[in-house]
C-alpha cells in the first residue's frame, strides 16, 4: 500500500474542500481498503467521513423513507422504522456478505462503488428512491451508469437515500455461497403508479425490466411473469452462472419474489 494523507473532517462542505481528482472518500472501506492494499488503486488523500454526524440515521416521513448515507447495514437490518415501513429493505441488508461487512460497511459506500452484484442499487431503483448528495437530487433509474460507475462527480458526496414506501415489496436472490453477492438478485415493489422488477446480478450494473415490470403492472400474480420472455443477450456470463441460467433465474425469483410479497 503507498502513502497517502488521511484526513478526517467532520463537515460535508471541508471533506468536499479536501477532494479531488486524486481523492477517495472513506465509509465503511470495504471495497476501497482491499483495492488500495492488494494495488489495484492508490490516492493521494483518503478522506473519513463517518465522523459527520448528519451523514448517518434513519427517518420516517410521510411517504418515504430517508437512509443516510454512512447508515451502516447492520443498522439498517435491526431499525424497527425500516422494519416497520419496508420490511423488504430490513431483510435484503440482512442478508448482505457477513457479519463484519454488516457491521462496518454502509449504504452510501454501496451505491456509490455500484458493484454489479450488490444488493443496494436493486433496492434504489425498485423503491423509486431518490440519492441527495450535497449538491442535488438525483433520481435512482439516472444514478447507476455501468459496472463500477455512477454519475457522482468529482468531490459530490451521497448524504442520504430516500426511498418510497411502497404497497408491497419483496427481494429474493441466488447469491454466491462465498461472498452472499447476488449471482441474480430481484427487487418487486408495487406502487401506486405500477410496479418495479429491478434486477441486480444479471448484468454490469442493476436495471429496471420493463417487460416483468409492465406484466405485473396489469396483472400482479406469479402466473404474469410465466408470459415474460428474459432474453439472456447482454447478461453476465462467468463460472457461476451463464447468461442463459441468469436470465432464467430472473423470472424464477421474480414469482418467488411476487409470491413472497
Amino acid at each position: 500500500m503507498k502513502t497517502f494523507n488521511y484526513h478526517s473532517p467532520k463537515e460535508t462542505k471541508e471533506a468536499t474542500k479536501l477532494a479531488s481528482s486524486n481523492s477517495v472518500f472513506l465509509a465503511g472501506g470495504m471495497t476501497t481498503i482491499p483495492s488500495m492494499k492488494l494495488g489495484l488503486a492508490s490516492y493521494k488523500d483518503v478522506i473519513n467521513i463517518k465522523g459527520i454526524k448528519k451523514l448517518s440515521g434513519i427517518k420516517v416521513s410521510g411517504k418515504t423513507l430517508k437512509i443516510g448515507a454512512t447508515t451502516k447495514h447492520a443498522e439498517v437490518a435491526q431499525s424497527k422504522e425500516v422494519k416497520k415501513s419496508i420490511p423488504s429493505l430490513a431483510a435484503l441488508a440482512e442478508g448482505i456478505g457477513d457479519p463484519q461487512v454488516r457491521n462496518r460497511g454502509t449504504i452510501g459506500g454501496s451505491i456509490a462503488n455500484n458493484d454489479p452484484a450488490a444488493d443496494y442499487p436493486s433496492a434504489c431503483i425498485a423503491l423509486n428512491a431518490t440519492i441527495h448528495t450535497d449538491r442535488r437530487k438525483i433520481d435512482a433509474d439516472k444514478f447507476f451508469r455501468g459496472m463500477f460507475e455512477t454519475c457522482l462527480k468529482t468531490g459530490e458526496i451521497i448524504e442520504s437515500i430516500e426511498f418510497e414506501i411502497p404497497a408491497k415489496s419483496n427481494y429474493q436472490k441466488f447469491p454466491n455461497p462465498a461472498s452472499r453477492y447476488a449471482i441474480v438478485g430481484v427487487y418487486v415493489a408495487k406502487h401506486k403508479g405500477g410496479v418495479n422488477v429491478a434486477v441486480t446480478g444479471a448484468k454490469s450494473c442493476a436495471y429496471n425490466d420493463k417487460d416483468l415490470s409492465s406484466a405485473l403492472t396489469k396483472n400482479f400474480s406469479s402466473s404474469a411473469v410465466q408470459n415474460v420472455r428474459v432474453s439472456p443477450s447482454g447478461m453476465n456470463s462467468d463460472i457461476h452462472a451463464s447468461a442463459e441460467y441468469r436470465a432464467n433465474m430472473v423470472k424464477v425469483f421474480a414469482k418467488k419474489a411476487v409470491e413472497a410479497c
